[in-house]
């Protein structure tokens, strides 16, 4: 098997990939966004925006419980 970032030899330890670095590469890659993994779900706009409106409602009442305690 070859690493998928260098295609060097595999080594056991990290597999599938030959080294810590080349793991550390893919690992980067997938936290910031280069890899991502389709949904099969489109978005719905509405949808989205009634998810933000009740994390803010969620966040201020929180903030709201924390001063007045």
């Amino acid at each position: 098997m070859s690493c998928p970032i260098c295609k060097g030899e595999a080594v056991t330890k990290y597999r599938p990939f030959c080294s810590k670095r080349c793991a550390d590469i893919d690992l980067g890659r997938w936290m910031n966004g280069t890899y991502t993994v389709p949904s099969g779900r489109e978005e719905d706009p509405e949808e989205i925006a009634e998810a933000l409106d009740e994390m803010l409602r969620t966040s201020e009442a929180n903030e709201a419980k924390k001063h007045h305690s």
